[in-house]
């Protein structure tokens, strides 16, 4: 870890100003103490006193070409030398532009998009119109699931980051998906895990009444619940049953999307189109906010002569466009997707292998492209997780250890639960990543002696 010199009387402003003035996100605010960051460039971001550290999260699995890609930069600030802002009912270059590059790479027919500021608000209102368009109110959701964090977000999210915020919006039936590690319907194969979580979703829609399910909510491949990538068939059973009921598909790619998965988007790897698909992050790899969703021609002929009852004031933001439309052309030049696809097949999966043979503490390796997850077990025999689910402060000790040791010698990492997760930006150098995987080496000893 390199560092360089830095001003200490800017340092500490800084965390004042943070400590006395800045409300935290899922944080107990007392006490709370957040690496100030400097700047950033790369793989890399450096902080307050002058130490780098290799962004193996790509902050919140967002920043897919890295920090501050000089194309990307340029075409902000030639957007803003002219026009900052403007209000959605205006067009403009950069916004049809960002459109229709979206829609080019979209899953099959999918060929309009409504713009919002994040995911959350893609979620909230891809589900506005499916009720919309069939008339129906309940919306499925995965209970190893995050769709958000806003009033109606909240609740089609599956996991604890819910519960605080209970009761929420009416209508959303939850179910288990596909996990063959730890499969809930007993299941010793991937075909088995397939067959048996179909059979169980088949027989949720059947309980809730098919004719009041307006839509099936999924992350194609789960995010932050552990990097659940679908056994083969199970994508497209779902869409079958879909179709048989008039149920929409919904398949949220805030996460996952945008060559996060070695694909444009991930249900690109098993050749299935949603009717809508929400995005985010990647999108423009978190430089400006912006997400949005991708409607299919039979959705958007719902609203041809009936108004759109939906609306935000950024929608479309010609600054969040502008970026967006490098941020694309950036994958395309640079072939990232493709170096995605290599980097999971060449480097990651076979390090990170590597390291589930040496680290008893490791239970699985799961993932693809440059999306990936370690889970963490305190006896692999009985597949016990290292820390208990929902798991904080010392109770979570074992796994946030790693992530500190880590951090010591210069890598970010993302943790959830008894997860550790491996989320490089697309662009990553092969040498920075191997470096990261060595420092990872060395911080799993401190799980492994947590594990028997």
């Amino acid at each position: 870890m390199t560092t360089t010199e830095t001003d200490p009387v800017v340092a500490e402003t800084v965390r004042r100003d943070d400590r006395e003035h800045v409300f935290h996100s899922w944080s107990a605010q007392r006490g709370r103490d957040p690496l100030a960051v400097a700047d950033a460039e790369g793989s890399w971001f450096t902080d307050l006193d002058g130490r780098r550290y290799l962004d193996l999260a790509s902050q919140l699995v967002f920043t897919n070409i890295g920090h501050r890609h000089p194309r990307v930069v340029a075409a902000i600030k030639e957007q803003a030398d002219r026009l900052c802002t403007l209000a959605p009912a205006f067009a403009n270059d950069r916004r049809g532009e960002a459109a229709r590059l979206i829609a080019g790479h979209a899953p099959g027919g999918l060929d309009r998009v409504f713009f919002t500021s994040g995911g959350a608000e893609a979620n909230e209102n891809a589900i506005r119109m499916a009720r919309l368009h069939t008339g129906r109110h309940k919306i499925l959701t995965a209970y190893r699931s995050y769709h958000g964090a806003t009033g109606g977000a909240i609740t089609l999210t599956g996991d604890p980051r819910r519960w605080p915020s209970e009761p929420g919006i009416p209508g959303v039936v939850r179910f288990f998906g596909p996990y063959p590690y730890r499969s809930a319907f007993g299941a010793s194969s991937e075909a088995e895990e397939c067959e048996r979580a179909l059979a169980h979703l088949e027989e949720v829609v059947t309980l809730e009444g098919p004719q009041s399910i307006a839509a099936v909510l999924i992350e194609p491949v789960v995010g932050t619940n552990g990097i659940l990538v679908p056994p083969p068939g199970y994508l497209a059973g779902v869409r079958e049953l879909c179709d048989r009921h008039g149920i929409l598909l919904i398949a949220d790619e805030v996460m996952a999307g945008f060559g996060r998965c070695g694909e444009w988007f991930a249900v690109d790897h098993w050749g299935v189109v949603p009717d809508l698909v929400t995005f985010a992050k990647g999108v423009n790899s978190g430089y400006v906010p912006l997400g949005g969703v991708i409607l299919s021609p039979e959705v958007a002929e719902t609203f041809a002569e009936r108004p759109y009852p939906g609306g935000l004031t950024y929608s479309g933001h010609p600054l969040a466009c502008a970026a967006a439309v490098a941020c694309i052309r950036v994958m395309e030049d640079e072939g990232l997707i493709e170096r995605a696809r290599d980097l999971g097949e060449r480097v990651l999966a076979p390090g990170l292998a590597a390291l589930a043979d040496r680290h008893r503490s490791i239970g699985e390796v799961r993932g693809l492209g440059c999306f990936w997850a370690l889970e963490l077990v305190a006896d692999r025999g009985t597949r016990r997780p290292l820390v208990p689910f929902n798991a904080s402060g010392p109770a979570a000790a074992p796994v946030t250890a790693v992530l500190k040791s880590a951090l010591d010698e210069g890598v970010f990492l993302f943790g959830h639960f008894n997860r550790v997760h491996v989320l490089p930006p697309l662009n990553i150098s092969e040498d920075d990543l191997r470096f990261g995987l060595e420092v990872l080496d060395r911080a799993l000893a401190g799980a492994d002696r947590h594990a028997g």
